[in-house]
């Protein structure tokens, strides 16, 4: 009996140790932090319900938290969150790509586009930036000696909510 009890006791140290220390049988216990490669499922929608971007059907979206790949407030909402979990957030338009902003609509001669664009209105232009990176243009506006384009991010000045599932951590 002295043994049984003893057996008992070892098991419910055991037990406890692993409950105080978030054990379990798999690896839910384990949070987002900064620096992990991340895997999550997202869904993407504006104020209206309209869904801008999902990842369902494909692969999950896969990064690093804290190298800035995508918005602030999406790797925000990220961290923290176990593997499984899954939760709502609506990110400003301030956290996600800001506040659309007069000065990136511009006037531009039509002469500067290539001989083989024809512009029209809601067409999108790629464009290289003196850095090397390019940047998707909208044409707003066509007349006969001027095109108007829109640099603002699409999605700018707009509140997003995303739904995310963290689905891994690497």
């Amino acid at each position: 009996m002295v043994k049984d009890s003893r057996i008992m006791l070892v098991v419910l140290i055991l037990t406890g140790v692993m409950l105080i220390m978030g054990c379990d049988s798999g690896n839910s216990a384990v949070s987002a932090k900064k620096d992990d490669v991340v895997q999550v499922h997202y869904t993407g929608t504006l104020e209206d319900g309209t869904v801008f971007d999902t990842s369902v059907g494909r692969e999950p979206l896969e990064f690093v938290l804290g190298q800035g790949k995508t918005i602030a407030g999406f790797e925000q909402a990220i961290l923290g969150m176990k593997i499984g979990e899954s939760k709502t957030v609506t990110i400003a338009a301030d956290d996600a790509y800001g506040q659309r902003s007069d000065d990136m609509i511009l006037e531009v001669n039509r002469d500067n586009l290539s001989g083989e664009i024809i512009p029209a209105v809601g067409q999108q232009l790629q464009t290289t930036q003196p850095d090397g990176s390019t940047m998707v243009v909208l044409i707003t506006e066509v007349s006969e000696t001027t095109i108007t384009i829109d640099a603002n991010h699409p999605l700018a000045g707009k509140d997003l909510t995303f739904e995310i599932e963290l689905v891994s951590i690497k």
